[in-house]
């Protein structure tokens, strides 16, 4: 296989990373990495360093719609990715050194899992009306977004379950280097009662951060290849800006479907090599 071939299949497996990442708010690391793992045997290492990349250009290019929109709650995001960075410098980065590739393919093929469920999970628009919580009417937390009818009004609960939960997610980021999206989203959604168009969108604005502290050190190991990086970053970066302006505007169930079918393959290929190696 040519340099140019290699990268042009790169750069389009990377479009279409960058377009369902911007889709789900999950990053597009969740199928760049199998995808230069599996497809084209990328040590997994390089793999991560180049995901970083990607979901930095993930969160640029979907984030800045996001805010533009008036979608992606700052505060929040600047609050909880505190937890998220400490996780991802102090313990994901340092656990993908001293971890063998095998467990890293493994936990990195059930995190694919639980990606593609979030993808399908119902997505549930929480009630706006109840009491704040303590933390997030001190930080100042709760917000609103547009709708069709206007803006509507949320209020925020158990920021500090969402908080370590933010860490973990970091630690995942760190040590897979994917925007560990799907966990940020569980957080904000789930645990914290943020409307489900907010938690995405406020994870797109997280990931990049998350993203750019641990690719500062992979960096430093020379673990990012520009061969490899450079067709990623522009690949996820036009994919991101297109999937945000669809996700605005469009129906995206059926391209969530696709994305779990995917990503579920994927997991279990890299869930089977693990064991293999």
């Amino acid at each position: 296989m040519s340099i140019d071939l290699f990268s042009i299949i790169i750069f389009l497996g990377s479009l279409a990373a960058g377009f369902l990442g911007a889709l789900t708010g999950l990053g597009g690391g969740v199928i760049i990495i199998p995808l230069l793992t599996v497809g084209l045997g990328v040590d997994i290492h390089y793999a991560i360093g180049a995901s970083c990349i990607s979901v930095i250009a993930t969160s640029s290019g979907a984030a800045s719609a996001y805010v533009k929109e008036g979608i992606t709650n700052m505060r929040i995001g600047m609050f909880l990715e505190i937890a998220t960075t400490i996780g991802a410098v102090i313990a994901g980065v340092y656990l993908s050194q001293v971890l063998d590739v095998s467990i890293i393919e493994i936990v990195f093929g059930f995190i694919l899992l639980f990606s593609a469920y979030m993808s399908l999970r119902k997505k549930v628009n929480h009630e706006t009306n109840v009491p704040s919580g303590r933390y997030a009417t001190m930080f100042k937390l709760n917000g609103s977004y547009p709708t069709k009818d206007g803006l509507s009004f949320y209020t925020v609960k158990n920021v500090i379950g969402g908080f370590f939960m933010m860490f973990f997610a970091g630690i995942m980021s760190g040590l897979l280097g994917i925007g560990s999206g799907a966990l940020k989203v569980l957080a904000m959604d789930n645990i914290m009662r943020i409307p489900f168009k907010v938690s995405t969108t406020t994870s797109n604005f997280m990931i990049g951060v998350t993203a750019a502290a641990s690719a500062v050190v992979y960096f430093q190991r020379g673990q990012i290849i520009p061969d490899i990086a450079a067709p990623v970053m522009i690949g996820v970066l036009i994919g991101a800006m297109l999937g945000a302006k669809v996700l605005v505007k469009a129906e995206t169930k059926w391209l969530r479907y696709g994305f779990a079918i995917v990503v579920s393959y994927l997991a279990i290929r890299m869930i089977y090599g693990g064991l293999q190696g």
